[in-house]
This record gives C-alpha cells, structure tokens and sequence, in this order.
C-alpha cells in the first residue's frame, strides 16, 4: 500500500532564532522583537534573509505607536497623550491637583481647582415657647460663628410660628460683629427713608380662630471681619402680646401642633469666589 508523506502539517514554534541552529519550512521563530517563519530549510541565515524568512509580526516603534512608552514616560505619576504631532507626555501634577481637558485642539493640563462659593452652613433650632407685649425678643440665637475671612458674606434666613392679636408682631434678624456684646438690626433704619434693605421680613396673620401667625425674614450680611460673630431672630411685639410656639389659648390637647421648631439657618459664602458677590440690590 503506498504511502503519502503530507510532511509538517503545522507550523512548529523554536524560540528565540539561533545562527548555528537547522531550521525548516514552518519553523516559527522570534528575533529582535518580531516574529518569523521559515520559508526555506537552511542553518545560519539570519531572519533579516527575505529567501529564508517571512515576518509574521512586527514591533511598534517606540514611543510613537503604544508598543513601547519606556522612553516617554519616565517618572511614576506620568500620564501619555496625543499632542498636534505624536504621544507626548504630561509630569505628575501637584497634590490634589485634577486633570483638564483644553477642548478640541489643545493639550491637557493639571490644574487646581479653587474652592466652592459656599464655606459653611448652619442650622440654630429652638422648642422654647414665649408670650410677651411691647418689647423685641430673640427667639432663635446663634453661637459663635468665625468668619473664613473678611469677604465673608452670611445669607440668613428665619423662621418662627405663633399667634397675635389685631395688629401682631414683625420678625427681625438682629447682628453682632462683637460675639454677641452689641445686636443691630439687619433690616431696618430709623425711618422709612433710612431704611438699610438688606433683608426683609414679614408675619402672614391666618385670621382664624386662634390668631394663628407665621414669621419669615431674611438677609445678607457682609460684617468684613474674622472675629467672633452671633445672628438671632428676633420678634417684636407691639401692645398686644405675641405668643411664640404656641397659640392664644394653648390647649395642649387642641393645639399641641403649633408647639415645635423655631430655626434660624446661616450660609457663608465666600464674597471672593466670583465676581459677582451676594449682595444686596436696592430698590
């Protein structure tokens, strides 16, 4: 019976190339990088022999193609990008330092990103209930508060519930640029021509039986120091009393859900951050 030699029926990997080695048709071997296969049975000639060899897979060029970045990148941190002409590199930024794209066209860059606009933001709560007539009391008062610096400014808002009679009593935000020694008014001059507009407040009577009343006011304070600073919402009552937290006849069975928070909420900005700082618009 006769017999048929199909010879190598696959091609057989050999290595790294060696000058004194025999090679064969279907020999597979590396040389420099790059792959080769062996196209003519012969010893000692080299893989750069087109009669001999045929390269299979070729090496990038370093540096340019993502083969090799060795010689780009250099130091731990270092980041690759493609600029107007190839693969560039980009050194370790600073410590906390965020990565930024320059838009179509431009390279990245490291960069530091300035803080929020927003510093600090405070929430003063009282449970305390009041009835007092003809005097202006602090409900609600902050602690010490320690400006970031003097550009500073306090976006302030109150709120408070109770019941009146006839004409009722005005919410008033009061400020101390000495910890709390000294309060003035935020919002109010001396006449209604001196008035300072920097904040506002308003009482919304609701006419029903019990007189109820809700208080708001709001501002914004620029006290241009780093020293110690207090806020309060105050309430000033007229000659009719005004009760705080409770109603006229504060039946604890029937008006228990009048009694509950009175808050005084306090948000620094920081005047600097924009061009355009919180402030006040007179009108």
């Amino acid at each position: 019976m006769a017999t048929l030699n199909l010879g190598r029926i696959k091609p057989v990997f050999r290595g790294a190339y060696a000058g004194g080695t025999a090679y064969v048709v279907d020999d597979i071997v590396t040389s420099g990088g790059e792959t080769f296969i062996c196209i003519q049975a012969s010893t000692g000639n080299a893989t750069s022999s087109a009669s001999h060899w045929t390269k299979l897979a070729e090496k990038g060029t370093n540096g340019s193609n993502g083969t090799d970045l060795t010689s780009t990148l250099t130091t731990q941190g270092d980041i690759v990008y493609r600029d107007g002409s190839g693969l560039a590199r980009l050194g370790y930024g600073t410590a906390g330092q965020v990565l930024q794209t320059g838009g179509s066209g431009a390279n990245p860059a490291w960069t530091t990103v300035a803080g929020g606009a927003v510093k600090n933001v405070y929430l003063f709560q009282e449970k305390s209930d009041y009835d007092f007539a003809n005097t202006t009391t602090k409900i609600v008062t902050s602690s010490s508060i320690s400006p970031v610096s003097t550009a500073s400014r306090f976006i302030i808002q109150g709120q408070a519930h109770g019941a009146t009679q006839d004409d009722g009593g005005a919410p008033v935000l009061q400020v101390s640029s000495d910890n709390g020694s000294s309060y003035s008014t935020l919002h109010e001059g001396n006449s209604s021509g001196s008035r300072t507009r920097s904040g506002g407040g308003a009482g919304f009577w609701r006419g029903d039986g019990d007189n109820a009343i809700e208080f708001q006011a709001w501002g914004i304070w620029h006290p241009n120091t780093t020293n110690n600073v207090k806020f309060a919402l105050a309430i000033r009552a007229t000659s009719n009393s005004v009760k705080i937290n409770r109603t006229h006849n504060d039946n604890n069975t029937a008006h228990a859900g009048y009694r509950g928070i009175l808050s005084l909420l306090v948000t620094e900005v920081d005047g600097s951050a924009t061009s355009t700082a919180p402030s006040v618009i007179q009108v």
